[in-house]
């Protein structure tokens, strides 16, 4: 940014997206408050492991000069890819090459504290929900917090996932639901408490489908597997099926019937899990998700473009956030800045999504698509 005073920004959402955006900034001496609603770093589980590709991801991070360090938590052997049918017969087995580097997994935890141990101390503000973003398009900007506090800004950037608040300043747009539903469950000393699992599992991920229905199994670090059991249901069809969330036996007996006709190898990936489910119907947002271009207002990452968990969501987010920081480095004004950013995202997003447009139910093929590159949403 070439002229003074500096413009006063403020990132909403401390995800991968925003952290990213957060620390390019700062690499340039630009200045960014990132504002969180969890209370604190370690508040709530970070999700699963992603695969950071080298055509987008990975560029993020050389921006952020943290690549070296991402490639020393990364792991490699987590490139890995099984695929098998309901019967657990091997279809397809993918095993990476030495020193492959294209998408090594890290787990979602890792990749934040990479990102938030990179950062000045004092530029993550947790325990911030924001409420609304008030003020005039031209700026500055209000941003209204839920404890009573407002902050003034000049540029505000909506890194908020599916359920932006910051999106409803520029845009009418939500998610609806894909028709498909994730069920998490977590298996946790693997080696020693499931052995059968971990070797059905191996380095990396493993799937099978019928259709109808898919189990999809990825490692983590630390000796931990999450399974995600994949099903095309009514967004409510735990409570639909008389049960909570919390009545995890209920559950496992109902998927147990489901998977019935499958191999007792795969039904272990449903019987022997550790602690309760978490569930996570997959939403999208209208394709295309485009808005009028605002001086003041931008979006990155999901809450731009929320699409289907196929490999892109958080690679799309971290690219996107390298785009808006440099952009805002390299231009005069944030009006500046925010055009030359959306000129280049908007339309590969747009491109993306119709890509991905109705792509959940892939997830449930018999053909099954390259599930190594799932990111755990």
């Amino acid at each position: 940014m070439n002229t003074l005073p500096a413009p006063r920004i403020a990132i909403i959402g401390a995800g991968p997206g925003g952290l990213t955006c957060a620390r390019i900034l700062q690499q340039h001496g630009i200045t960014a408050t990132v504002h969180d609603r969890d209370a604190g770093p370690d508040t709530r589980d970070q999700g699963g492991t992603l695969d950071l590709h080298a055509d987008n991801g990975q560029i993020a991070l050389r921006e952020a000069g943290l690549l070296e360090e991402f490639f020393r938590l990364a792991r490699p052997e987590g490139q890995e890819m099984r695929q098998m049918d309901p019967e657990a017969t091997l279809l397809f087995h993918q095993v990476p090459e030495e020193g492959e580097r294209a998408k090594p997994e890290i787990d979602r935890g890792q990749l934040r504290d990479l990102l938030l141990d990179s950062l000045l101390p004092g530029t993550v503000r947790w325990g911030h929900t924001l409420q609304a973003v008030g003020g005039p398009a031209e700026g500055p900007r209000q941003l209204h917090f839920t404890d009573g506090t407002t902050i003034e800004v000049d540029l505000v950037i909506g890194a908020d996932g599916a359920w932006s608040t910051v999106r409803r300043a520029i845009s009418p747009a939500v998610p609806r639901y894909s028709g498909v539903s994730f069920l998490e469950a977590w298996f946790h000393d693997v080696e020693t408490r499931h052995p059968d699992v971990a070797e059905l599992v191996g380095q990396g991920s493993a799937a099978a489908a019928d259709g109808d229905r898919c189990l999809f199994a990825q490692r983590s670090s630390g000796d931990h597997i999450r399974v995600y059991v994949i099903q095309r249901v009514p967004a409510d069809w735990i409570t639909g099926g008389g049960l909570t969330l919390q009545d995890t036996d209920g559950i496992r007996a109902l998927l147990m019937e489901r998977f019935r006709d499958w191999s007792p190898r795969l039904r272990r990936l449903i019987a022997d899990n550790d602690g309760p489910y978490v569930d996570r119907p997959i939403f999208a947002l209208p394709v295309p998700h485009t808005w009028e271009h605002n001086p003041t207002v931008t979006l990155l990452g999901d809450a731009a473009h929320l699409m289907p968990p196929l490999g892109v969501g958080v690679n799309l987010a971290m690219l996107d956030a390298c785009e808006l920081a440099l952009a805002v480095a390299h231009h005069d004004t944030v009006d500046e800045a925010v055009s030359a950013y959306e000129k280049t995202m908007l339309p590969r997003s747009t491109e993306m999504a119709r890509l991905l447009d109705g792509a959940a139910d892939h997830l449930l093929s018999t053909e099954l698509p390259d599930f190594a590159t799932a990111d755990g949403h």
